[in-house]
């Protein structure tokens, strides 16, 4: 790999450490110059700003779309039990987005993430006319597990019994896949 091509990824990891741990706010380019290692000037060259940088590192993996795949039935349950164990990662990321929300582009893109990930692989999976707010309304229902657990800290729901809150809340979440099923 050539020196252009290191210390890209060096800035690229430095930035996903940082953002992730000391959101979009708290981070400057000269954190995550100083952390990868190389001239402030170089970060700027490499990804044109910091909110670029940012939306290019605060991403979810392409493979991590949990509606896109398996069959409707009993989603909800294998869903939240995926959730409840999913890598610091996955909540660094969604902290991140959710923190930084309201400067430029962030916005948009936690909208794409939202409509990409949840709405649109549900909605392409459900039938009925009501499929599409019933997609809406299952990213919403996650959304707010999400929000009560990573932001608000509700150390009560992270410490309840997961199969417990998998059962419980799946059965929502499934009530809004497979109505009356």
């Amino acid at each position: 790999m050539s020196a252009r091509g290191r210390s890209r990824e060096a800035i690229h990891e430095a930035a996903t450490r940082l953002f992730a741990r000391d959101g979009y706010a708290g981070t400057s380019v000269r954190d995550i110059a100083e952390a990868a290692g190389v001239d402030p000037a170089l970060v700027i060259r490499h990804f044109g700003s910091k909110e670029q940088l940012f939306l290019e590192v605060m991403r979810l993996q392409e493979q991590e779309q949990p509606f896109a795949d398996g069959d409707l039935e009993g989603l909800g349950e294998r869903f939240l039990s995926g959730l409840l164990t999913s890598d610091e990662a996955t909540r660094g990321v969604f902290l991140a987005l959710l923190r930084a929300s309201g400067a430029g582009d962030i916005n948009l893109r936690l909208r794409e993430v939202h409509e990409n990930t949840f709405v649109a692989p549900l909605r392409a999976r459900m039938s009925g006319p009501d499929a599409d707010l019933r997609a809406r309304l299952a990213a919403a229902l996650v959304g707010g597990l999400l929000y009560s657990m990573w932001v608000v800290g509700d150390d009560e729901l992270v410490a309840a019994d997961h199969a417990d809150v998998v059962r419980r809340y799946g059965a929502l979440l499934q009530e809004l896949l497979t109505p009356g099923a």
